[in-house]
C-alpha cells in the first residue's frame, strides 16, 4: 500500500517538471499552433489549447489501463493515477481559479496561492510564442511573491 502511495505521490510531483518542460518547450515551440489559442482574449467555451488536456488524459487512462491488466505492469496502474490527480489539481487551479472558465467567487489569501497566480499572470503577460517566463503550473519561485 506504501508503495502505491508513493507511486502516485511521486508521479504527482514528476509531473510539474514534466508539464513545465512541455509548456515551455513544446506548448511554446512546436506546437504553438495549439497553445497560442490560450494567449489570445476570446469567448468560446474552448480553444485549441484544450486538446493538450485531451492527450495528457489519453496518457493516463492508457497507462492506467496497462497497469490494470498486464500483471507484470502493476506499477503503471498507481502512476497513471499520478498522472490523473495532477491532471485535476491543474484544472482546479489553471482553469476554475486562475482563469474562470468555471465562474467561483474565490480570492486568494495565502502566500503560495497569490505567488502561483501572479506568476501565472506574468506568463500572460506575452502573447507571442518568445519571450514569456513562468512555465510552471503548480510551483512558482519566491520572485513572484507580491
Amino acid at each position: 500500500m506504501i508503495i502505491n502511495i508513493c507511486l502516485v505521490l511521486g508521479t504527482f510531483l514528476f509531473m510539474e517538471g514534466t508539464a513545465w518542460f512541455t509548456h515551455k518547450y513544446i506548448m511554446h515551440g512546436f506546437m504553438w499552433t495549439w497553445h497560442e489559442s490560450h494567449h489570445v482574449h476570446h469567448k468560446e467555451p474552448l480553444e485549441k489549447n484544450d486538446l493538450f488536456a485531451v492527450v495528457f488524459a489519453a496518457v493516463s487512462i492508457t497507462v492506467i489501463y496497462l497497469g490494470n491488466f498486464v500483471p507484470s505492469l502493476w506499477f503503471l496502474y498507481w502512476i497513471g493515477f499520478g498522472v490523473a490527480l495532477y491532471g485535476i489539481f491543474y484544472f482546479i487551479f489553471h482553469d476554475v481559479v486562475v482563469h474562470r472558465r468555471i465562474k467561483i467567487k474565490y480570492v486568494a489569501k495565502n502566500k503560495y496561492m497569490k505567488r502561483i497566480m501572479k506568476a501565472h499572470y506574468v506568463h500572460h503577460k506575452v502573447h507571442t510564442r518568445e519571450g514569456a517566463e513562468a512555465f510552471g503550473f503548480l510551483y512558482a519561485p519566491k520572485k513572484y511573491e507580491a
